[in-house]
């Protein structure tokens, strides 16, 4: 088999991001397994950096023994694409004018495509991740013959464009990180004659954890509900914040909210000293904080994958997730791990759950444990991605 080129926007080793997380997790494995693996990306650092400046020289390094190839940007009109992407983050439809300038102005590397045009006979396939950025899209349109996703999709507007439907019905296959995600796919997109697969994503299961380390540590000592992630809108992160403080309303106990992670997040006044907002801490400090809370909550609507819900699961902690997000509620069911919520009174009920019978919230969070060791080890889940790799040319 002839090496694997991953094309995203963006390539580092410590960039924020569950996709990011993804591709570093998936091109490590593949490569300690003897896959020949490349990262083909662009100058520009990370998501949260300026489109139009190049960070990194181009050319090729190799980082953590794996080949990246970066290759510049081209400058973009940004008040142009933010006029139509505006339109998208409200749900409003677009023009096919402004689809294409969605596309256009997007971050993009003519030399990228230019270099895949030349050398994409030394490949095995293209696989991008995630699916909306220009050189996951132009992969898919310029080489469908080569061209493999990573999709990354959740129900948005963004997967509903006519551009997206046409460039990624005509490409070789589709790799998914839950079931209600390979779903969605099949119903926007014309899947029929792809290889599709849902393999997940891995991770690192011989994690430890220390539940007293953390409370000695940050001084916390009473039953918490733990954020983990970005603190913004996107995360739904004022909702979980809302009903924690008609929670504290209703309920006059001892339970606290930590959050943990980027991003600055409004505490209402009413909260303080109940809401703990611990910002970045350590690795290891994130797995105590896991292990020592009384449930994880995710509260995002638009998750493809959830690495703290599993992490949370390894740490054996239950979760809580909201049911408006099909992959985070397919997981909480599938594993008998958590709860989902759709209101406050959900959310109410579910945590005094967990407080009035924490022998069930272990149980619970066994469960969980159990549900990753059995399907997102990485050692299953690197399997499963080189048997869809060798098989990829021989579906019907």
């Amino acid at each position: 088999m002839k090496k694997i080129g991953f094309v995203v926007p963006w390539h580092g080793q410590t960039i924020p991001g569950g996709a990011e997380m993804a591709l570093r997790g998936v091109t490590e494995h593949l490569n300690k397994a003897g896959v020949d693996v490349e990262i083909l990306t662009t100058c520009v650092k990370e998501f949260m950096a300026d489109w139009n400046e190049n960070y990194h020289k181009p050319g090729l390094t190799v980082e953590n023994h794996i080949p990246v190839r970066r290759f510049k940007v081209r400058k973009r009109n940004v008040d142009a694409f933010n006029r139509v992407n505006i339109k998208l983050m409200n749900d409003e439809q677009l023009t096919p004018e402004e689809e294409e300038i969605f596309c256009k102005e997007m971050i993009n590397s003519p030399d990228m495509y230019k270099y895949m045009e030349q050398h994409k006979d030394e490949y095995h396939c293209f696989v991008g991740i995630p699916y909306m950025f220009g050189p996951v899209y132009y992969m898919c349109k310029k080489f469908p013959e080569k061209a493999v996703m990573i999709p990354c999709f959740h129900e948005e507007a963004y997967i509903y464009m006519d551009v997206f439907k046409k460039a990624f019905s005509n490409i070789q296959g589709m790799i998914f990180n839950a079931e209600p995600e390979k779903v969605l796919a099949q119903r926007v997109y014309d899947t029929k004659c792809q290889k599709l697969i849902t393999p997940g994503l891995g991770l690192d299961t011989s994690l430890v954890y220390d539940e007293e380390r953390f409370r000695a540590k940050f001084n916390i000592t009473e039953p918490f509900i733990l954020y983990a992630g970005r603190k913004d809108v996107g995360k739904n992160i004022y909702t979980l914040i809302r009903y924690f403080q008609e929670y504290k309303k209703r309920h006059k106990n001892d339970l606290k909210l930590v959050l943990i992670g980027g991003g600055k997040v409004s505490i209402p006044r009413s909260l303080k000293g109940e809401v703990h907002d611990l910002g970045f801490v350590s690795i290891q400090d994130k797995y105590d904080a896991y292990g020592a809370a009384l449930t994880l909550c995710q509260p995002s609507k638009h998750e493809s994958f959830s690495f703290v819900i599993m992490e949370s699961w390894l740490c054996r902690r239950p979760v809580m997730v909201h049911e408006g997000c099909d992959v985070t509620k397919h997981f909480a069911v599938a594993s008998q791990g958590g709860f989902y919520f759709n209101n406050y009174f959900e959310f109410e009920e579910e945590v005094n759950y967990y407080l009035e019978h924490p022998e069930m919230a272990f149980v619970m969070g066994e469960n969980g444990r159990k549900f990753v060791l059995e399907n997102f080890d990485w050692d299953i889940v690197t399997r499963k991605y080189i048997e869809f790799f060798e098989g990829l040319y021989n579906h019907e």
